[in-house]
């Protein structure tokens, strides 16, 4: 828990410094647009309730924050994501982490002509807790996976809400703990390591539109082929977020995350968050 509050105070230190260096950006090379939101999921049933039922109670917090540069035939795109949920059940001691991420995105190009643009990109993805599986073991904590992607390519870019990038020569480095990998591979990283290298291709894309009024949805999809091993086993990371407002400072949020990555797994990982809650705009 001090890790996630050192993290969070040093974000949060690294915003409101770029925030007061946007203030006095007078030439408005910078834009800056974020989001905050805690969702609260809360049910409860007293004991004479006879449609069964357990009491829990649910809290996620998430920060959105883009800081996007342009001038001229340069631009240069960053976002950076970070979400943490809690799950605690009436009756049992533990408590169970229901979200926890945090990403970077940053993406630099060049314009070559029209809409296309020479670019590089850089991705990073970790986690700030510790991660147990159904049995309690430990099977992550802060910076144990992390996921590097850097490579340059060419980006298509119809608008800030539209846009792809390719890579065709992207390098992506796996870190974990060498404890994880003591006895076995972990997150294809092989027993006894704890790097994985890779070197392929990558293709991201993002795209963000309005159903109607108040509701926005968020798509962003990732995809990777890695040369050295396995080529046509493609890695999948899709994101969509959607976005329902109630007013200025409440809201409807739906998440969901799909990850295919046969490395750790040779299936499909689904993740859904939905709640009621706390929206605020910067």
């Amino acid at each position: 828990m001090k890790k996630i509050l050192f993290v969070f105070v040093l974000l949060m230190a690294i915003l409101s410094v770029h925030a007061q260096e946007t203030a006095q950006d007078t030439v408005k090379h910078w834009t800056k647009k974020g989001n905050i939101s805690l969702l609260f999921n809360q049910s409860s049933y007293n004991k004479q309730w006879l449609g069964g039922g357990t009491s829990n109670v649910a809290g996620n917090f998430g920060l959105n924050y883009d800081f996007n540069y342009k001038n001229e035939d340069v631009v240069w795109d960053n976002k950076f994501i970070l979400a943490y949920g809690l799950s605690k059940i009436k009756g049992d001691n533990k408590t169970a982490k229901t979200d926890d991420r945090l990403e970077l995105n940053s993406l630099w190009g060049k314009k070559a002509s029209g809409q296309w643009y020479y670019s590089v990109y850089f991705n990073f993805k970790s986690q700030m807790d510790t991660g147990l599986d159904k049995n309690d073991m430990k099977i992550s904590h802060f910076f144990s996976p992390a996921y590097f992607q850097f490579g340059p390519g060419m980006l298509w870019k119809k608008s800030n809400n539209l846009s792809v990038n390719f890579a065709p020569a992207a390098a992506k480095l796996i870190v974990v703990h060498d404890h994880f990998t003591e006895f076995g591979p972990s997150y294809g990283v092989l027993q006894g390591n704890n790097t994985r290298f890779e070197f392929g291709a990558s293709i991201s894309a993002y795209y963000k539109f309005s159903v109607m009024a108040n509701v926005s949805i968020e798509n962003r999809l990732n995809l990777y082929s890695n040369y050295l091993d396995a080529p046509q086993n493609v890695d999948v990371d899709y994101q969509m977020n959607v976005v329902m407002r109630i007013n200025k400072y409440l809201s409807a949020n739906v998440a969901l995350q799909a990850i295919y990555d046969d490395n750790s797994v040779q299936a499909v990982q689904v993740k859904e968050l939905f709640g009621l809650g706390v929206n605020y705009g910067f």
